[in-house]
């Protein structure tokens, strides 16, 4: 595989060569004949300028690359969680009533000795699990069955929910909407992951969430068995999101930073990097929170599960059937390649999906801002890493840059109104629809959120490439 140096250069002999044979298929005496080789510097001085701005670059650091530094300490805290795992029953549950202050639920001493049987590496952490259940202790069980009945009995489409069961004996889902009949594989996918627990779990009824934007706004205190349903679909709902970020998130926001700001700004908290308490400046950069396609909010203390949340959303979390769909998996029919013939550049293609366009504020949506980035269409100079002679430095980028370094368009715009949809095609530079193995032909896969997370996101991170994520949501 060629580096992005020699592809660069090969690009610039194709144009010469091409301008070289329309020079000799002139007459003889066409006048100025010579003169046209001037239009050799149209490529010339661009990738002279990147050249000679990569051998000007500053050098920052003689040691190792900041990413490898964030990668080194990641491993590190990892490597530490795995360690302080408990490593029998009688550890897990003094564990589990250590952290939460409550007794393990009936059927801990079942699943630690499944896990164990499975070979997880994993028994002590149940955070994401406890914070989203724990606010339910505020209600007695008839209260929140009452709160499930009351749903199904609305018999509304805009509820987008299915109301499932499960049979503990038989290990089957049952599940119905209002309206629909496609469940999106939604049981077909938990008869799959609880298909050799028949007669270990109890029977249940619950509500999964048909849409990919989450669902749940759970108040502070308790509002007991009410809740109320809003249709915001298609407007900003970054006021209805943050309104229970207290006076003290505001604060913190405000002064978590005052320290000196990293010359380059790598992600090293992602939980703080995603709380949107601490970000008000996000109420304008993703579509999500400017204009959701579909966003049907319940406020309240509803039991809703869904593949994805926001840190001020209050959802139950499980995973996305989409991970099990043959599109969005890994397998030996994948069409991957080793890293050495994958191409130097960072690849995605993909929909306009993430917000709905009713106005001009479409550029600010986070998909629309990563493919105008890809693209440099602002034409604006960027900050990049690069390695020379064993130094890390900090170029700035020609024009001549992101075409060799990124393979980024959407194939598809939707999601809009008829004006907006026009003037993005008439924005972006478009490519037709990509075979679904494509960006596992580049070492770097971007990753981003649409209307939800992404069903792909696994995928690459089992393939050979190196996936870099954007998202919101957890």
């Amino acid at each position: 595989m060629l580096s992005s140096d020699t592809q660069a250069f090969l690009h610039i002999l194709a144009s010469l060569l091409t301008l070289g044979q329309v020079i000799y298929m002139l007459p003889g005496q066409a006048k100025s004949r010579s003169a046209l080789w001037a239009f050799s510097f149209v490529s010339l001085i661009p990738y002279l300028t990147d050249t000679f701005r990569i051998a000007q670059s500053s050098n920052i650091s003689s040691g190792q690359h900041p990413i490898e530094a964030l990668i080194h300490s990641a491993q590190a805290d990892f490597d530490r969680m795995l360690r302080k795992q408990s490593q029998n029953y009688t550890a897990a549950y003094n564990e589990y009533r250590r952290r939460y202050s409550i007794e393990p639920p009936p059927g801990f001493k079942a699943w630690y000795e499944f896990a164990r049987l499975h070979q997880s590496p994993i028994i002590d952490e149940f955070d994401h699990l406890y914070e989203a259940v724990s606010p339910f202790w505020r209600l007695n069980g008839q209260d929140i069955r009452d709160i499930m009945d009351e749903i199904e009995n609305m018999r509304r489409s805009h509820s987008e929910l299915w109301f499932c069961t499960f049979s503990g004996q038989e290990a089957k889902t049952r599940c119905s909407h209002p309206e629909r009949t496609f469940d999106r594989h939604i049981q077909s996918s938990l008869d799959h992951l609880f298909q050799d627990l028949g007669g270990f779990l109890p029977d249940v009824k619950f509500l999964i969430n048909h849409l990919d934007e989450p669902r749940v706004l759970m108040p502070p205190q308790s509002l007991g068995k009410r809740f109320n349903l809003t249709n915001l679909s298609r407007r900003p709902v970054w006021d209805k999101l943050t309104k229970y970020c207290s006076s003290w998130d505001i604060q913190s926001a405000q002064t978590t930073h005052t320290t000196e700001k990293p010359i380059l700004p790598f992600v090293v908290d992602p939980v703080l990097a995603t709380d949107l308490c601490q970000h008000p400046e996000y109420s304008a950069m993703h579509g999500l929170i400017t204009s959701p396609t579909s966003f049907y909010l319940f406020e309240g203390a509803v039991p809703i599960l869904s593949t994805g949340s926001l840190s001020t959303m209050g959802d139950i979390l499980y995973p996305s059937p989409a991970y099990n769909e043959s599109e969005f998996k890994y397998t030996i029919d994948t069409h991957d390649v080793d890293w050495e013939r994958k191409q130097n550049n960072l690849y995605w293609a993909g929909s306009t999906t993430g917000g709905f366009a009713v106005d001009e504020t479409w550029q600010h949506y986070h998909r629309q801002r990563f493919v105008q980035l890809a693209q440099n269409l602002e034409q604006h100079q960027y900050s990049y890493l690069r390695e020379h002679d064993g130094m890390i430095g900090v170029t700035k980028s020609s024009l001549f840059i992101p075409g060799r370094l990124f393979n980024a368009a959407f194939t598809r715009i939707f999601q809009c109104e008829r004006r907006y949809c026009r003037d993005q095609r008439a924005y972006f530079q478009l490519k037709s629809w990509a075979d679904k193995d494509q960006a596992l032909r580049s070492r770097l896969v971007f990753d981003l959120d649409g209307n939800g997370i992404s069903g792909r996101y696994y995928k690459l991170l089992a393939s050979k490439s190196v996936p870099l994520k954007q998202t919101l949501l957890r």
